[in-house]
């Protein structure tokens, strides 16, 4: 596709970084409650997050949730275990107000485990508000397999 720019703005860039390192960040720690706050101010209100998963039968569904939908369903699984997610590579497009951002995780019970629990990469769409600021719009994971 040619009509992506060759060079992405640098503060771009940053700005982009700093989202993506806080998302993580926010989800990660200790067995026990997360600061859902941070959360707001990354993801738009409108938001939509998108698990893919593999029931018994080996079939594969796509879990679409919401903001709340998403904290009702990870705190749970948060508040009893200590989950740490990291990200390993990333690749950044941007084109006008919109980025499109590829980021490969790796998800541990302890950050000093040798070996992670899972990999896999999260698919992630930002928008520039009118104020300048980006938002996450919507993330789509899958695990590896």
């Amino acid at each position: 596709m040619s009509a992506l720019p060759a060079e992405i703005p640098s503060r771009d860039l940053t700005e982009i970084a700093a989202i993506i390192a806080t998302m993580y960040a926010s989800i990660s720690g200790p067995a026990g409650p997360r600061d859902w706050k941070k959360q707001e101010a990354l993801f738009h209100a409108d938001a939509r997050m998108m698990r893919t998963e593999v029931n018994a039968e080996g079939r594969v569904s796509l879990r679409i949730m919401d903001r709340a939908q998403y904290r009702e369903n990870t705190t749970p699984y948060l508040s009893a275990n200590p989950f740490y997610e990291v990200e390993i590579d990333r690749r950044v497009d941007i084109f006008g107000d919109i980025a499109h951002v590829w980021s490969a995780y790796e998800a541990r019970r302890d950050p000093f485990d040798q070996l992670p629990e899972r990999r896999g990469v999260n698919s992630i769409q930002l928008q520039r508000d009118a104020s300048g600021a980006w938002r996450i719009v919507s993330m789509l994971w899958d695990n590896e397999r």
